[in-house]
């Protein structure tokens, strides 16, 4: 049987609110609504660097020597997990700042049920993909 018959869907809605979430919190380094979906164990790599924990993570988010930040989902693939997660790959487009031409980036997302009905990113990485 499929682990969670919904998971194109959750995983398409996770990710789109996940960047608009993203996207609009980093003009004031806001971050609480990222970091409302982290955990103290979610993992996230960041070029190779590893960060553990919700504030660690969004932290390092916060440092990042950006003022504006707008992703643009290229493609999305999406797949059921075991224990009812979901993994979700993005390939897209960054646009930093005042840069003319956007930075193309990967994302892969592990994300699994919280208690309460919702999800969580248990597992992130990100790479940006220099031509």
């Amino acid at each position: 049987k499929m682990a969670n018959a919904q998971f194109e869907q959750v995983g398409t809605a996770f990710v789109q609110h996940y960047y608009q979430t993203f996207d609009a919190g980093m003009p004031t380094k806001n971050f609480a609504g990222l970091a409302a979906l982290y955990q103290p164990d979610s993992m996230f790599t960041w070029e190779n660097n590893k960060i553990q924990g919700a504030t660690a993570i969004v932290a390092h988010l916060a440092s990042l020597p950006f003022q504006t930040v707008a992703h643009q989902i290229v493609t999305m693939d999406c797949q059921p997990t075991t224990s009812n997660g979901i993994l979700v790959f993005v390939c897209g487009n960054l646009k930093v700042d005042q840069e003319a031409n956007p930075v193309k980036y990967s994302q892969c997302f592990v994300l699994l049920p919280t208690a309460a009905g919702g999800w969580y990113v248990q597992n992130d990485i990100f790479r940006l993909n220099y031509g």
